[in-house]
């Protein structure tokens, strides 16, 4: 059934709306969950997860950077109700204004059903340095982390969900789990150092949309083509999907952000490969792909992000 990870950064901070989420509507969407019948799943049991044969459907809840307004806000009502979550550090920005201090953090890392995730030191624009500078910076990270914790987190979140191959393969040495920002449920088949989650926000946090995606369910697949998800002068992407023999892809959508909005892609299905052929290049910093089939459980869903090389942030 998968596992559906959702992401949030601020709370009820309003001159944010890009990364805040109001607690009202982060309440809600609580109870939408639980309404459903699901639980959510504790970070820390994650490695046991992927030993099993099926996952049972959950959610896992993270909260990306840090900020005051989450440990202000959302920590009391989690706290209150014992809802298990991961909360991903960057390293340089604790305790400077509007994110939590030391003090905040190790108060909230007592509890059971609390995990300290590591979210690099700087969070800058990683792909944008040199494999040096990388590593320094994710290095440093650890040693504070170490420092200050006694421990290195086993999870890590990519800033801006931003990686390439070989960032990747080196975050891969340190820790178990790495997460990214494009959409789609946990599966078994699923890359440790891909996992997709759903960003939440003022705009995509209506309650319409939140109880679509609550209902949503892994639309697994083998491998992804091409592995490197930093583009250079190969943009468009030839992007080809391996899916599993046997395994019915004939109803399968895919929308993208190439050229200047989201389209439907043209596909190409062959045997159980699903080629995507783009008419455009993109055009923004993160190309994004989107996939969706409805089978007799439901909607099954997986996405893809590229980061385009030399175009900045909008």
């Amino acid at each position: 059934k998968g596992i559906v990870s959702i992401m949030y950064h601020r709370f009820n901070e309003s001159k944010y709306p890009s990364t805040n989420i109001q607690m009202d509507v982060f309440k809600k969407h609580v109870k939408i969950i639980e309404t459903f019948g699901y639980q959510f799943l504790n970070p820390t049991v994650l490695p046991e997860v992927f030993s099993k044969e099926k996952l049972e459907k959950k959610f896992l809840l993270s909260i990306d950077d840090g900020y005051l307004s989450f440990y202000q806000h959302a920590w009391p009502y989690l706290k209150k109700n014992k809802i298990p979550f991961v909360i991903f550090i960057s390293t340089e920005a604790i305790g400077k204004k509007g994110y939590m201090g030391w003090d905040e953090i190790k108060e909230i890392e007592k509890y059971d059903f609390v995990t300290i995730g590591n979210h690099s030191h700087s969070h800058d624009y990683l792909v944008n340095f040199s494999f040096d500078k990388f590593k320094e910076d994710i290095n440093k990270s650890i040693a504070i982390f170490r420092s200050n914790l006694g421990y290195n987190p086993i999870f890590f979140s990519y800033p801006f969900g931003e990686w390439n191959s070989k960032q990747k393969e080196y975050i891969s040495k340190y820790f178990d789990f790495a997460f990214g920002q494009h959409s789609g449920v946990i599966d078994l088949n699923k890359d440790k150092y891909e996992l997709p989650r759903f960003p939440i926000n003022e705009k995509y946090g209506n309650m319409e949309r939140f109880s679509f995606l609550v209902k949503l369910l892994p639309l697994q697949y083998k491998k992804v083509y091409p592995e490197e998800k930093m583009l250079e002068i190969n943009n468009p992407p030839k992007v080809k999907i391996e899916f599993f023999k046997d395994q019915n892809i004939n109803n399968i959508n895919c929308f993208s952000n190439e050229g200047n909005g989201w389209d439907q892609s043209k596909l190409e299905i062959e045997r159980n490969f699903l080629k995507i052929n783009f008419e455009d290049k993109f055009n923004t910093r993160r190309g994004r792909i989107n996939c969706s089939l409805k089978d007799e459980d439901g909607w099954r869903w997986f996405g893809i992000q590229f980061v385009i090389k030399n175009i900045k942030e909008n």
